[in-house]
């Protein structure tokens, strides 16, 4: 694979040809940063993991040198950040069993340039050579912007492949906002309750995000279980891990969909239920 940057690389953790390390890709998810994978895509990791039908492909945008960092790793420069990173990222493909792992190495800077195409010329090439039916990415109400830029980039890669080429379903997924907030109807829901421990073992590689001061380990697992008991009011859980999604393959089928007005329409679904509710009871 030729990617725009030169610092770019495709990892295959079972040796196998890019070729064919790509054709059998069924399942394939962008991430702006490294581990966002392994807490937003889970679902499909867990769908592939251990499968010899299904394969999970994962992308990551940017190469980490802006990470928040501390304890051991408080005196590293951005490049031994860099470097630490895409060897964690490399750790979670082989533990997750990826068919391949994409690092495409641009800063969030060029990420959030709309008028930048090596994003989109990258995710294209992965797009036509894998061609997954199902792609995971941010959700659009993800309140981090380079999250929100890998949304839309994804979004725009997509319409901009011929129709034959484009994934059957695009999902938006938690990281940096949770969807608790999305009306139940307009949610999709994965059940991620099978092996924790290999969830446990993809979020705890990444050391550097752990000790340096944030615990995406715990926080990721606490929002799987809260979802899953919080979801439903009047009944019992009928699983042990819950992530949300924000179905966006409407944008992909109608590219003239106008993609902000089509996640303000979620919020104001909500809004429109909030006040409903209130007026009901007579506030």
């Amino acid at each position: 694979m030729e990617f725009k940057q030169s610092g770019a690389e495709l990892y295959v953790p079972d040796d196998q040809s890019e070729e064919k390390a790509l054709e059998r890709v069924t399942h394939m998810a962008v991430g702006a940063h490294q581990d966002d994978l392994e807490i937003m895509a889970y679902h499909g990791i867990l769908e592939c993991f251990g499968k010899t039908d299904r394969w999970f492909l994962g992308v990551t945008v940017t190469n980490g040198s802006g990470s928040p960092r501390d304890g051991i790793y408080g005196r590293f420069t951005d490049e031994e950040m860099r470097a630490v990173r895409k060897i964690e990222q490399r750790k979670a493909a082989f533990v997750g069993e990826y068919a391949a792992l994409a690092a495409l190495d641009y800063t969030s800077a060029a990420v959030k340039d709309p008028s930048g195409s090596g994003v989109l010329d990258d995710l294209k090439l992965l797009l036509t050579a894998a061609r997954p039916a199902c792609v995971y990415t941010h959700n659009l109400a993800d309140k981090h912007e380079t999250h929100l830029a890998v949304a839309l980039r994804v979004i725009q890669a997509i319409r901009e492949l011929p129709s034959i080429l484009r994934p059957k379903a695009l999902y938006g997924c938690e990281v940096w906002r949770d969807l608790d907030w999305m009306l139940d109807g307009d949610k999709v829901c994965f059940d991620v309750s099978g092996r924790e421990n290999l969830s446990a073992a993809l979020l705890g590689v990444f050391d550097s995000q752990i000790c340096g001061g944030k615990r995406y380990d715990l926080a990721t697992m606490g929002r799987r279980r809260a979802n899953a008991t919080y979801f439903a009011s009047h009944g019992t859980d009928d699983t042990t891990g819950l992530t949300f999604g924000m179905n966006l393959t409407p944008l992909i089928e109608d590219p003239e969909v106008n993609v902000e007005e089509y996640v303000v329409d979620h919020v104001r679904r909500f809004a429109d239920a909030v006040s409903a509710a209130i007026r009901k009871l007579g506030a």
